[in-house]
């Protein structure tokens, strides 16, 4: 038993359910791991409030994929919770089966296969916890997004939840957010992980440092120039935007308001502002802000914002609710008939039907092997992913799924881009299937 450690980093194959792979044991014992299968992803309904979902996490899952190895510390970890012949097979364990799905950035609805692994039983069942964890928590993070990007109405967000969640997770968090359309983020390692633009100046704690608010001020200008951001509500918010044109004069790149009633604070500041002459100074707002909290302020002086929590922790719906469903067995459709848990059999695919102006009209499911006849605005939605085992090349970067998911937002029908409860914004479809 060598064992295979992965050769593109840090292995991710006991990022996993141990049920995972009491499963394999005993379906390499009987004989139907090597039965072909497939697996799909999928959410049975959206969140509650919610009217679309937003697919991140993919370009993530397919890298994890590539580094599902089992090598000897992963090998030594599982020593008496599978047995020796598992252990052997795990060790020349390399997924070679197939992946399809949505684009990251595309929208999902209920019964969206966003996900569809084929492969063995073993090689296609083992990956089950880590496809969830990463696009149930991703998906999560850019559907929220997405609608505060809506609510923004064009102003520029920034990312700083990173304190928020676990630091694993703040990354990802970062990614998905940019994915849906933030401008940049205060999490450093993203950036130097994904290329995502950073922000940030200084917090309450820099001002409380020095003997007076003005020091504070004159030191972050001397140190960062005039175009920076200075935070003016550790103390009197009127005394502190005075104190900030003091400090940097009236080219103060931007002023930060992090409490209080934010509405009336950035009315204020922007009318004391101006009569400083700072009319250039922008104005950011921070402090618990969520997609509500942002449409609430559409109509106020307000150039960015930066949202922490509510877009690290979805907003409400920390998970997208997905489920991963075994679907076909050796081109047999199989499915869960449980009354709360109902799964549709066969390999599916889907299509979007649009009218010929660009607005999306419905999600039609079905089963693959029976395509309905796509009109001329039609548009099939799964990829090829992987093949045998391999990525596909020519993969879309982060950037252009950002500018997919601002194209499909555009497609959705207005009353589907409310922040009101209601039904999907398109309706999904059920062709051919039961």
């Amino acid at each position: 038993m060598t064992g295979s450690p992965s050769s593109t980093g840090v292995s991710t194959a006991l990022l996993t359910d141990r049920y995972e792979l009491t499963m394999l044991t005993a379906a390499l014992a009987d004989g139907t791991a090597h039965r072909h299968c497939v697996f799909e992803l999928f959410a049975r309904r959206l969140p509650d409030g919610r009217r679309y979902g937003v697919v991140a996490g993919t370009g993530r899952l397919l890298e994890s994929i590539q580094r599902f190895r089992f090598g000897p510390e992963e090998l030594a970890a599982l020593e008496g919770i599978v047995d020796r012949s598992t252990l052997d097979w795990l060790a020349d364990y390399r997924f070679s089966g197939d992946v399809d799905g949505y684009p990251e950035g595309e929208l999902y609805f209920p019964g969206s296969p966003v996900l569809t692994v084929s492969g063995t039983f073993a090689d296609a069942v083992v990956l089950e916890t880590l496809a969830l964890s990463i696009l149930n928590h991703d998906s999560a993070v850019a559907s929220a997004a997405a609608r505060m990007v809506s609510a923004a109405a064009g102003r520029p967000i920034i990312e700083m939840g990173s304190r928020r969640t676990h630091e694993a997770a703040a990354v990802a968090s970062a990614r998905a957010a940019y994915l849906a359309g933030f401008a940049a983020t205060s999490n450093l390692e993203s950036e130097r992980r994904h290329g995502i633009p950073t922000a940030g100046t200084a917090a309450h704690a820099w001002v409380l440092l020095h003997d007076d608010e003005l020091s504070a001020f004159t030191s972050q200008v001397k140190a960062l120039g005039a175009d920076t951001t200075l935070l003016v509500d550790t103390y009197d918010i009127h005394r502190g935007v005075e104190l900030a044109i003091e400090a940097a004069g009236p080219t103060l790149g931007a002023i930060r308001i992090d409490s209080g009633d934010l509405g009336v604070l950035a009315r204020q500041a922007r009318e004391q502002l101006d009569a400083l002459g700072a009319t250039g100074t922008k104005i950011v707002l921070s402090g618990d802000l969520d997609e509500y909290a942002i449409a609430s302020l559409r109509s106020e002086p307000v150039d960015s914002y930066g949202v922490g929590t509510s877009v690290v922790t979805g907003s409400g719906a920390p998970t997208a609710g997905m489920v991963y469903k075994l679907v076909e067995v050796d081109g047999r459709p199989v499915a869960k008939r449980s009354q709360s848990k109902e799964s549709r059999g066969g390999r599916k695919s889907a299509l979007r039907r649009f009218k010929p102006t660009g607005t999306a009209v419905e999600e039609v499911v079905f089963l693959a092997a029976t395509p309905p006849a796509a009109g001329p605005h039609d548009r099939v939605l799964p990829v090829p992913m992987i093949r045998g085992g391999e990525l596909v090349p020519d993969r879309p970067a982060l950037e252009q799924s950002r500018e997919r998911l601002r194209a499909a937002l555009v497609s959705v029908p207005w009353e589907g881009l409310k922040l009101s409860r209601g039904e999907p914004a398109i309706p999904t479809v059920f062709e051919g299937l039961r």
